[in-house]
């Protein structure tokens, strides 16, 4: 009796998120502030494409919304991330938060004109991009400056999860707001929320200490714009493992993303209503339960394996969902596949923290933001292609069923990201010629 209970205790805590980062004060801030903008971000990511649906009645606009989310990050974001290693990343953070709002008051009162034109909303769209892009690597590059280098994949894990949460609540609040006052006048109350709800992060982020660059390595100046950009790369260059795990995300995302075919689907299939809500759910779902019980995935050493495994499940889990009739078997199908993605972000985002050192975090991040944030955009442009010419069942089957087998043949012809161990702090100091400690 006495040994039961604490050896149930040891086997949760093996399997249960782990919340200690929570009891650092400004990391605790950041996230309760990231967990309430993220839930606000959710209710525009399905309020668009509903909108440009509703305007066109044509998946290929919603498709179109990917290339006016991507370009912007391609271009922003790697600036972004350039600028965050040259500047205080506060101050970056609070210039892309302004313009953040911009963009979501502009939705707010072009939904309210009642009178929208789609390339209108795809100009809205591109401005709201640029602000993420401009904001997001400072964002990420901060956290190994609020928590102990050990708590850095616990962070990441919880930084994750909570934003699948509210990937989850946040299109079903979204699905049942349209269901229940219609688009016309539910699409406003989604922007609106959206914006009042942004206003947690901006003040987390006043809060925060001042974060001036780091002083250079020895012959290096600190570099911003094209030059600092530069510089990032030819780091990237240096570390094969990090351009597979970036070339291995962007087969799963590009090939693999289903969501600009959810109005279309949710529409013709499920009859509309709150389908929408549930399909653009889904994939939040699985990651969020996979989030609640990552506790095993920070004590993997064969990462690399383990992100080959995550990213071939994902396609064939979004396959299957294409596959299947009913609107919950296609729920729990890409909440399958929410798993395998959480995990594969979670180890891609630790080896970047653990294994970059401080003044290459900002671009690295901002190539990742890239990728993260791009590679989905990406993705809805080729579903809505592919739908346009082939059918729905095509672009969402065939993608998953391709990706799995690239990443398959990707880890087939470079081994490397298949043996790749995970990093200790010791061996990124090796790798980047700094003394370890």
């Amino acid at each position: 009796m006495t040994d039961a209970n604490p050896t149930r205790r040891r086997g949760s805590r093996r399997w249960a998120i782990d919340l200690r980062p929570l009891a650092v004060p400004a990391y605790r801030r950041i996230w309760l502030g990231n967990t309430l903008a993220m839930f606000g971000f959710q209710l525009t990511a399905v309020a668009v494409p509903v909108e440009m649906y509703a305007l066109t009645g044509d998946s290929f606009w919603v498709g179109l919304l990917g290339v006016a989310g991507f370009v912007p990050l391609l271009v922003f974001g790697l600036w972004g991330g350039a600028v965050a290693d040259a500047r205080d990343r506060r101050r970056v953070l609070l210039a892309g938060s302004a313009l953040l709002w911009v963009s979501m008051l502009g939705l707010l009162v072009h939904a309210l004109l009642g009178d929208g034109h789609p390339v209108v909303l795809l100009a809205l769209v591109t401005v709201h991009s640029i602000a993420f892009a401009i904001s997001s690597p400072a964002r990420s590059a901060i956290l190994p400056r609020l928590l102990p280098l050990e708590l850095v994949p616990a962070g990441s894990t919880l930084n994750y999860t909570t934003f699948t949460a509210a990937s989850v609540v946040g299109p079903l609040a979204a699905g049942l707001i349209i269901a229940a006052f219609g688009a016309d006048a539910g699409l406003p109350i989604a922007y609106a929320l959206d914006a009042v709800l942004f206003t947690g992060l901006v003040v987390a982020t006043v809060r925060l200490p001042a974060m001036p660059p780091e002083p250079p390595a020895e012959g290096e100046v600190p570099r911003g714009g094209l030059a600092g950009i530069a510089d990032g790369f030819r780091y990237l260059a240096t570390t094969p493992v990090l351009l597979l795990s970036f070339a291995i995300d962007l087969i799963a995302m590009i090939l693999a993303m289903p969501r600009a075919l959810f109005p279309e689907v949710a529409q013709e299939r499920f009859g509309g209503g709150a389908a929408v809500g549930w399909l653009y759910s889904a994939i939040a779902i699985g990651a969020m339960l996979g989030g609640l019980t990552s506790g095993w995935i920070g004590r993997l050493r064969r990462q690399g394996l383990a992100l080959v495994v995550a990213v071939v499940g994902w396609g064939v889990a979004v396959a299957l969902a294409g596959l299947a009739g009913q609107l919950w078997l296609v729920v729990v199908l890409l909440a399958v596949a929410g798993m395998a993605d959480l995990v594969s972000a979670v180890l891609r985002q630790s080896v970047l923290l653990v294994y970059a050192p401080d003044r290459m975090r900002g671009r690295l991040q901002g190539v990742n933001t890239v990728v993260v944030a791009g590679g989905p955009r990406l993705g809805d442009l080729r579903a809505g292609t592919v739908a346009a010419g082939f059918g729905t069942g095509v672009a969402w089957v065939g993608g998953g069923l391709l990706s799995a087998v690239l990443a398959i043949a990707l880890a087939v012809v470079f081994p490397a990201l298949v043996r790749y161990r995970s990093a200790t702090v010791a061996d990124r100091d090796r790798a980047v010629g700094t003394p370890a400690g």
